[in-house]
């Protein structure tokens, strides 16, 4: 039985004969050095949260069609992986497709935490502060009914009825401010996603 103490180089023997915990167990270890190092390069949480994710399937291929060859070298190994996936994405210019995980493993599964970091709460403030800018430049229409659905979350019905216009008005006026947004968002590169 595998367990925290267990060697890389056990833990990846025994996940290459079927021991799935053993992966499990090595994620676990040095998930925070792993995802720590693409962060630090990329500083988007969610193309690190791809870039890490893609990093494992590849590990988990590689191990499976028992090509692993590290011997006892776990750890730099799997950081070369994600090196070259950060080379990969910066050399696409744009975010990285992601490689879907398969059904038998969901790396996510493994580390799910949803506690809310400092971090994570400051990037969210952050991203309500810009949002709540470029929602001031939209027209007065369309950032009424913006508010009353996203804030107040009123129905297009209740929309309607309370400014007067038709409910196929409200949609439009609604499909207009996130067009708008939209444009503003794209023309100055602003990444709104933690």
């Amino acid at each position: 039985m595998a367990t925290t103490q267990t060697p890389d180089a056990l833990l990846v023997k025994n996940y290459m004969a079927g021991d799935e915990n053993a992966l499990a167990i090595l994620i676990k270890r040095h998930q925070s050095k792993i995802y720590g190092f693409i962060y630090s390069k990329i500083a988007d949480r969610e193309i690190a949260d791809d870039v890490f994710q893609d990093t494992f399937v590849k590990v988990i291929k590689t191990l499976k069609s028992q090509s692993y060859n590290e011997e006892g070298k776990f750890l730099p190994w799997v950081m070369r992986i994600a090196h070259n996936l950060i080379v990969d994405h910066f050399r696409k210019g744009k975010k990285m497709p992601m490689l879907r995980e398969t059904e038998e493993f969901s790396i996510f599964t493994i580390l799910t935490d949803n506690s809310p970091t400092i971090e994570g709460q400051l990037i969210t403030e952050q991203i309500e502060g810009d949002l709540i800018k470029i929602i001031e430049e939209l027209p007065d229409d369309q950032k009424e009914v913006l508010m009353m659905r996203i804030y107040q979350d009123l129905s297009f019905k209740e929309i309607s009825d309370l400014t007067g216009v038709s409910i196929n008005t409200a949609l439009g006026r609604m499909r207009y401010a996130i067009l708008n947004m939209r444009k503003v968002i794209e023309k100055n590169q602003i990444i709104l996603t933690n």
